[in-house]
């Protein structure tokens, strides 16, 4: 129940979005890409809706017409898009793939595996584009290892004192994700704090906008130790528009989602990690995060905005 009723309310959101995008989109290959997405969405709460009327299951408020203006000008440039798309896609992968494993139910089951086959096919139609546009952030480039290697030091474990060794390729590919999802993410929240109608939501973004940033240069540094390339800012595809396209509720509501997928991202960095800096700098992030999507969300109950989920009757 709880990882249908997660599904329909990002499927709700992404709507919302999606149809704001389709409104000013100039390149042809990639509003074939957004449309895409788009009709996903569109399918994926159909078939819930479906799902929870046999089941006499309420549907969730979600979101809706009221929480977009399509009419808006324009606030961002069409590559953002394809970066976005690429951000959000990545968290609907983590919470489609974590379903399957969890329901028993056939349908529910057959629901999610199509669903995340579909979102790969998605992922697929970004980096392909993302490519073909000379767009794609790709990760830096390590040699193949001559010979196999096993650890014999505990020198390995280092990262603030003595001998630190160079960073291994888990680390870097981890360093790499979560730096291209902060820039996407800083970029949203530039593009929000713009906007934002309440004085309150608009320092909100700021803040997390600033907390970002802290995020990027941190993992950032990292990899330029070792003189690795690291992906670049997104900040100039959003326009100077402050006319806001979506409402405060849903803008909220997108950044403390995204932020609790940052949660599941740097911990499964973590767990893959081998050197002790780079563990402290994910647990000191995951708090940075943790503290914002709570103070998130006691702004969403404040203003009447936080839907509940499904719970237990005891």
């Amino acid at each position: 129940m709880g990882k249908m009723w997660a599904t329909y309310n990002g499927n709700t959101m992404a709507q919302c979005v999606l149809q704001y995008f389709l409104q000013h989109v100039d390149d042809k290959d990639i509003k074939k890409v957004v449309e895409y997405a788009l009709n996903l969405s569109n399918k994926l709460v159909d078939q819930l809706k479906i799902i929870f009327d046999k089941e006499n299951f309420p549907i969730p408020v979600g979101f809706s017409k009221e929480d977009v203006n399509i009419g808006a000008p324009r606030l961002f440039a069409d590559e953002f898009y394809l970066h976005y798309l690429k951000y959000t896609s990545k968290a609907g992968m983590s919470i489609y793939s974590i379903a399957i494993p969890l329901v028993t139910r056939q349908d529910i089951k057959d629901f999610y595996l199509s669903t995340l086959h579909s979102t790969l096919h998605l992922i697929t139609k970004i980096n392909n584009t993302l490519e073909k546009k000379g767009m794609l952030m790709k990760p830096p480039v390590i040699p193949i290892p001559n010979k196999v290697d096993f650890i014999n030091k505990q020198s390995f474990l280092k990262g603030f004192l003595g001998d630190v060794r160079p960073l291994h390729a888990l680390e870097i590919s981890h360093l790499h994700d979560n730096i291209e999802n902060n820039v996407a993410s800083k970029a949203l929240l530039q593009a929000f704090s713009q906007v934002a109608k309440s004085e309150k939501v608009q320092k909100f973004f700021i803040r997390g906008k600033d907390i970002t940033h802290k995020h990027i240069q941190k993992c950032s540094e990292k990899l330029e130790n070792d003189d690795l390339p690291t992906p670049h800012l997104l900040d100039s595809l959003v326009t100077t528009s402050t006319f806001s396209p979506f409402s405060d509720k849903l803008m909220l509501w997108h950044k403390i989602d995204m932020f609790a997928m940052k949660i599941r991202s740097y911990a499964n960095a973590l767990s893959l990690d081998g050197r002790r800096d780079i563990g402290a700098m994910y647990a000191k992030m995951s708090m940075d995060v943790a503290l914002f999507v709570e103070d998130g969300a006691n702004i969403m109950i404040e203003k009447g905005w936080m839907e509940e989920p499904p719970k237990s009757t005891t």
